[in-house]
């Protein structure tokens, strides 16, 4: 599915935790590198969405299930 990918676990966090720990884990990576983060937030689908817009990171997956939202973002070239 995905080549390697690091992990970001922001679950039982509120806003605006989880996306400040996605935006240390990106933060961390080169570029081009991918970033799976766990989130229980509902708001946070809005907010990695409007991120990734305004960041330049891309945002190739968003999903939920059972309560638990999944997004896996590839962090821009510099």
């Amino acid at each position: 599915m995905y080549e390697s990918i690091d992990e970001v676990d922001a679950r039982g966090l509120n806003c605006p935790l989880p996306l400040l720990k996605a935006k240390k884990g990106l933060n961390a990576l080169p570029a081009g590198a991918l970033l799976r983060v766990l989130s229980t937030d509902t708001g946070s689908v809005r907010d990695f969405r409007v991120f990734c817009e305004q960041s330049g990171n891309t945002l190739l997956e968003s999903g939920e299930r059972d309560g638990e939202y999944v997004f896996i973002i590839r962090k821009r070239a510099p």
